[in-house]
């Protein structure tokens, strides 16, 4: 009978046969939680995982509980990384008033974001969890949305996460790609599709990375409302190796979790840049990275096997290089309202921008050393190298040898397709 079944199609049977033996669930959610009456609130839930998970198993699948659709833009799951006989305390409440013993709940097992549906992982590989020397905690942290400031709205969103004892050849591994969540990162107003790059530089994944590298098999591209494209390439030297993703048509609304047709193998030393596209168009500030969904994001979430101590592979620009930037603002484009020892997010959006003054901003995160992090699920960056003003990735953008011509004036970031054509965002960007 499978003979008749279409190549394309016989993964999924595969995994429906998989999962249809030897499953076990795991479910985590709120417990009618009153959503707050404000625009953005982290809600986070911590519980003990059951006891049958004294046996280490494998997530084969995750499933979101959603309850109030209009309001959870989206969800993770985190492990509590530490010794197994560490209690957590058992919390439900704001995660900015979480206890401290909870700040190593940070490692991701489990994500979900507005549009996105049941992920299932391939034949090959599962996300460990249990077994004896294995904390027995986890915590799930829900983001709510609520610009309407609504009221009496009533949550029990969460994950359903299913998984299996019988192991698989691989245990994989999640990692955040991208940006820091920081206002270091800044969009000027009336852009078309400014870019900001996070990067994950060659001497991160030298340090962290096996030597025969790992396999990615997942992604999902993540902003807040302003982000129209998404893509991570892939660096090995000098050579540009295939894109690990790409959205031309980004969406906040559609963030699905991609599995991926093409499984790229990233080798220590490779550098992955994820670059984010926003459009800024009538408004009149500057938007700041941040939490809030005002504020906005730069992340791809990889799935990878076999899994590693890397969990976070961001950059932000560098303190120093920032500073110096504000400097030349105040001092010789007149920005009178910067403070050089005031809040980066005030001198941003106190700044009167002209289109040079935002190429200056672009040559900047462009070309100015970076703030890494490289960091462990603990938290704690990889030891054996200075991650504070870390050399930028060299990206190279490959150009045609007969250019086509954009038909309007193209900011400094703006450039033509391989193909010379324009696309559907009115511009001619790369």
């Amino acid at each position: 009978m499978s003979e008749c079944i279409p190549a394309k199609y016989k993964f999924y049977v595969r995994a429906k046969e998989s999962l249809n033996t030897d499953l076990k669930q795991v479910e985590i959610r709120l417990n009618k939680v009153t959503v707050p009456d404000k625009e953005t609130t982290y809600w986070c839930h911590i519980q003990k995982l059951d006891s049958f998970l004294q046996q280490k198993h494998h997530i084969v699948q995750f499933e979101p509980i959603i309850t109030t659709p209009g309001l959870v833009h989206h969800m993770e799951v985190f492990h509590c990384e530490t010794d197994w006989d560490v209690e957590i305390p058992l919390y439900n409440g704001d995660c900015q008033q979480m206890p401290e013993e909870a700040k190593v709940c940070s490692k991701v097992i489990a994500l979900w974001a507005m549009g996105a549906s049941t992920f299932t992982y391939p034949p090959e590989t599962g996300l460990p969890i249990g077994g004896k020397a294995y904390n027995p905690y986890i915590r799930l942290e829900v983001h709510f949305n609520n610009p309407e400031f609504e009221k009496g709205h009533i949550d029990s969103s969460g994950m359903h996460i299913k998984m299996v004892s019988k192991l698989r050849q691989f245990d994989a591994g999640v990692m955040e790609l991208g940006l820091e969540y920081t206002d270091k990162m800044a969009i000027p107003p009336g852009q078309v599709a400014f870019p900001l790059s996070g990067y994950c530089i060659a001497e991160c994944t030298e340090l962290a990375l096996p030597p025969s590298g790992i396999v990615v098999f997942g992604s999902q591209l993540h902003t807040h409302l302003r982000g129209v494209r998404i893509l991570t390439r892939h660096f090995r030297g000098s050579e540009e190796l295939r894109e690990l993703n790409r959205d031309d048509y980004y969406s906040h609304h559609f963030q699905e979790m991609r599995n991926l047709h093409y499984k790229p193998r990233v080798l220590p030393g490779d550098a992955l840049v994820t670059t984010c596209y926003y459009n800024t168009v009538g408004y009149e500030k500057a938007t700041l990275g941040g939490f809030s969904i005002s504020d906005e994001m730069c992340v791809n979430y990889i799935h990878y096997y076999p899994a590693t101590k890397l969990e976070v592979c961001k950059s932000s620009v560098s303190e120093d290089a920032l500073e110096n930037y504000f400097i030349y603002m105040k001092k010789k484009e007149h920005q009178r309202h910067i403070h050089l020892n005031g809040a980066r997010s005030k001198n941003y959006r106190s700044i009167k921008w002209t289109q040079p003054r935002v190429d200056q901003l672009y040559t900047m995160y462009i070309e100015e050393p970076l703030s890494m992090q490289c960091n462990k699920s603990d938290g704690f960056r990889f030891e054996g190298y200075e991650w504070e003003g870390a050399p930028i990735t060299t990206v190279q953008i490959k150009i045609p040898m007969q250019r086509k011509v954009c038909p309007h004036y193209n900011p400094l970031w703006l450039k033509p397709l391989d193909r010379g054509e324009c696309d559907l965002l009115g511009e001619c960007i790369y």
